[in-house]
C-alpha cells in the first residue's frame, strides 16, 4: 500500500477506535466500524457571487456560463476566484516561506481530529475578542484534553452573518472586526503539543487572527510545520464539541496556497452534534 494511503488508513483506524473504545485504537484490535456507518456533515458555504464575502484585496469572485445544453449539448461555468475564496483550507506555505504548499501535503494532513470551542456569547459582546489560555483551560476542564495534532475550531457565530456586510464587519477606518485566537492562546496550543505537527485551527471567520491584527501573527504561528487552517466554515452547529474529525477536500493546485474546499465533519457512530 502506498505510504499516503497507509497514513490515511491509520487516521481512519483512529476514528474507528475512538468510536468503539473511546481511546486510541490498538494494533491488536482491528476497527469494527464500517465506513457506511460514519456520518458526514457539510461545513462549507456554497460559493455564490451574489453572497460570497471576499477578503479585502483578494480577487473578485465571478461565475460565467460558457456553455449551455440548448446551444452546446452540455452546461459549463467559468470560475474566477482566489484560492482562499469562501470556505477553504490554507497550506503552511501560505504565510511561511519554505513551508509545504498544497501539492506537497499528504492526505492525512487534511484529515484531522477536531474539537469545537463555542465563543459565540463572548464574540457577540466583543467583535474583537481573542480566545485566551484561560478559555482553553476552562474548556478542557469540561470536555477533556484537546487531542494532540487536532484542529481546534472556533464557533464565533460569524457563520450566521455570511453574505452580509456584518460578516467582514469593517469599521470606518477600514479595519475588520472579527474574533479569533489571541497570540498567547495559540502559543500555548503549540507549546503543549495540542496543535502538534499536523493539527491546526478552524474558524467561521476569515482567519484565526483577531480581525484588527493586520500583521497576521496568529496565522504565521499556526501555519508552521505541517499545520493547516480551515477558514470561513459553515454549519458549525452540526459539528460536535468533541469526537469528530474534519476532512478538507478541493482542487490541488501546483504550488497552491491552499484551496477552496468542501470541508466535512466526519462523525463516528454514537457521536452527535450537541
Amino acid at each position: 500500500m502506498p505510504m499516503r494511503r497507509r497514513v490515511l488508513a491509520a487516521g481512519l483506524a483512529g476514528v474507528f477506535g475512538a468510536a468503539v473504545s473511546g481511546r486510541t485504537a490498538q494494533a491488536a484490535q482491528p476497527p469494527s466500524v464500517r465506513l457506511d456507518q460514519l456520518n458526514l456533515v457539510n461545513l462549507s458555504h456554497v460559493n455564490d457571487p451574489a453572497k460570497t464575502n471576499v477578503f479585502p484585496g483578494d480577487p473578485a469572485f465571478s461565475l460565467e456560463t460558457i456553455a449551455t445544453i440548448p446551444d452546446d449539448g452540455y452546461y459549463l461555468q467559468f470560475v474566477r476566484e482566489g484560492e482562499h475564496t469562501g470556505t477553504h483550507w490554507g497550506a503552511p506555505g501560505h504565510f511561511n516561506t519554505g513551508q509545504p504548499l498544497a501539492d506537497a501535503m499528504d492526505p492525512a494532513d487534511l484529515f484531522r481530529p477536531a474539537v469545537k470551542i463555542d465563543i459565540r456569547a463572548k464574540a457577540a459582546a466583543n467583535a474583537d475578542y481573542g480566545v485566551t489560555i484561560d478559555d482553553l483551560k476552562a474548556w478542557e476542564k469540561r470536555h477533556g484534553r484537546i487531542p494532540d495534532d487536532a484542529v481546534v475550531v472556533l464557533w464565533t457565530g460569524w457563520d450566521a452573518k455570511w453574505g452580509t456586510p456584518a460578516y467582514p464587519n469593517t469599521g470606518a477606518d477600514g479595519v475588520l472586526h472579527q474574533p479569533g485566537f489571541s497570540i498567547p492562546a495559540v502559543n500555548w496550543l503549540i507549546d503543549t503539543g495540542r496543535l502538534g505537527r499536523q493539527g491546526g485551527t478552524g474558524t467561521d471567520t476569515f482567519s484565526p487572527d483577531v480581525g484588527t491584527d493586520e500583521t497576521y501573527t496568529v496565522s504565521k504561528l499556526v501555519y508552521q510545520r505541517h499545520r493547516i487552517s480551515l477558514e470561513i466554515l459553515a454549519n458549525l452547529k452540526a459539528l460536535p464539541t468533541t469526537g469528530a474529525w474534519v476532512l478538507a477536500g478541493g482542487p490541488i493546485n501546483r504550488k497552491g496556497a491552499g484551496s477552496t474546499a468542501t470541508i466535512f465533519g466526519v462523525l463516528p457512530p454514537g457521536v452527535h452534534a450537541d
